[in-house]
């Protein structure tokens, strides 16, 4: 879950750095921000398909945490899926919505629109935290402000986000990018998949990036292996420093540009 908490928190300070923004509009969250350079895929002028679901997980997760406060919800699935590579310039806006809520799951979909022209969909789905004592701030609020934070760098290299080798991914454990259950920010591991995979496709961006979040990343630093075939891509990536567990596959459809 993508819950950026106060500015006196260094928790999620990367993500803050989006300057993503949320209102509630009805039974609707209303989520907006401005494109920069500093969030293109490398070696393009295409906004990320990663910071996408990041923006997607923060709006569908605040919609969840209405439900299951003061506990903290936990993003168990979340799919974003474009219908052309994403602009490089413009003002996004999210609209997410309720889709269930349930005694153990709770589902939320979203739409994106750039400048008013529709370019993404998705869903996401959310459990509460296993651990009771992890719990949101009181102070806690669906409706985040503006910030004058900004990205100083381009946002793989402002999370030390690393590629290795073709398909291989390295993102340390950082404080600026956890959530709010201390483990490493779901949308830094969707940064880390997405590299994975546009490491084998330079100069490409992803047109579908779905994750399923088995395990938090505690410890770090995270580690994600893709292949690519035909433009469909599997990723696996683990936390090396928790037994090399499993905590996160994704999956990914490049527009083989």
């Amino acid at each position: 879950m993508t819950i950026v908490p106060s500015s006196l928190d260094k928790r999620g300070q990367i993500l803050r750095e989006l300057a993503f923004t949320t209102r509630r509009v009805g039974e609707e969250l209303h989520g907006s921000a401005e494109i920069t350079p500093e969030m293109h895929v490398p070696g393009t002028t295409i906004l990320r398909t990663s910071i996408l679901a990041t923006w997607a997980d923060t709006v569908s997760g605040l919609l969840a945490s209405l439900v299951m406060g003061p506990r903290v919800p936990v993003t168990l699935e979340l799919d974003v899926n474009l219908y052309r590579p994403a602009p490089g310039e413009g003002t996004v806006l999210v609209v997410g919505r309720v889709v269930k809520v349930g005694r153990s799951v709770f589902v939320a979909e979203f739409e994106f629109t750039v400048d008013d022209e529709p370019i993404a969909v998705g869903a996401a789905s959310f459990m509460v935290a296993p651990n009771p004592d992890v719990q949101l701030p009181p102070t806690l609020s669906v409706e985040l402000p503006p910030t004058t934070d900004r990205l100083p760098m381009p946002l793989a290299e402002r999370a030390n986000c690393e590629r290795v080798g073709p398909g291989t991914v390295l993102l340390p454990y950082s404080i600026e990018g956890l959530n709010a259950s201390d483990t490493i920010n779901g949308g830094l591991i969707a940064l880390a998949a997405e590299e994975a995979v546009l490491s084998l496709a330079p100069g490409d961006s992803l047109s579908f990036l779905g994750l399923r979040y088995l395990l938090g990343a505690r410890v770090g630093p995270v580690i994600a292996e893709a292949r690519l075939r035909e433009g469909v891509g599997r990723v696996e990536l683990r936390d090396t420093g928790n037994d090399n567990r499993v905590t996160t596959l994704a999956t990914a459809r490049t527009f083989g540009r």
